[in-house]
């Protein structure tokens, strides 16, 4: 249980899943790349599962699951040709969630410093904010190689807190993943939930799933007195 005193002032994303559905395109690489070696070609909710953790445990554990070789070297081989052809069409089916990129503009013109935490490879990043035309609206930006380490541990969270200049204690972070819950509870800030995708199967307490981006405006404003959110 807390109770917030003073209004907040930024707001950490997730990417893939909480901003942008774009595991279309992942799944196009990842099937550009297994095409090539004789292997099978994957739905996109296959893919899907297997998001959140960065491309090298994408293709891992799919490989794992799928029963194919998943030696370093194999693997090694699968992630620098599963990125070559993500980088070829990196947004060309990845869409905006309902509402997302207007809330976004919403949340930034209402005062709000906006940053993003994410486990894609910190170039693809920017490149992709750039073509769907947000990237203007971010403070901060941090994928998994621009951090000494990525998510879950919490060093890459707090790293763009820090980037944003952020307040302790007035800040809090999206995301749509297990993965997203756990960095957010082990930088010890608040997490909230989207409502699409795989967020709608996390254990959130009511108050911290939104229905919408534009829900957390409402953090712009301190709790009166009395009031607490659970």
């Amino acid at each position: 249980m807390t109770t917030r005193d003073q209004e907040c002032e930024g707001l950490i994303f997730d990417l893939d899943g909480t901003l942008i559905d774009s595991a279309p395109d992942i799944a196009g690489g990842v099937n550009e790349y297994f095409a090539e070696q004789g292997w099978p070609q994957l739905e996109v909710g296959f893919v899907e599962r297997f998001i959140g953790n960065g491309p090298r445990r994408l293709l891992l554990d799919m490989m794992v699951e799928l029963g194919l070789p998943s030696d370093d070297e194999t693997v090694d081989r699968a992630v620098k040709g599963y990125l070559a052809a993500y980088n070829r069409t990196p947004s060309r089916l990845t869409r905006f969630y309902e509402a997302v990129k207007e809330d976004l503009h919403v949340l930034h013109e209402s005062g709000f410093r906006l940053g993003i935490c994410t486990n894609k490879p910190h170039a693809l990043t920017l490149r992709i904010l750039d073509i769907l035309g947000i990237g203007h609206l971010f403070d901060a930006v941090a994928g998994a190689d621009d951090v000494p380490a990525c998510k879950p541990d919490p060093i890459h969270l707090l790293t763009v807190a820090t980037r944003m200049g952020l307040t302790a204690g007035r800040w809090v972070y999206v995301g749509d993943t297990t993965v997203d819950q756990t960095t957010a509870a082990r930088a010890g800030v608040p997490f909230y939930a989207v409502p699409w995708g795989t967020g709608r199967h996390l254990d959130v307490a009511p108050a911290y799933r939104l229905t919408r981006l534009s829900d957390l405006a409402a953090l712009r404003q301190p709790l009166v007195e009395g009031d607490v959110q659970e």
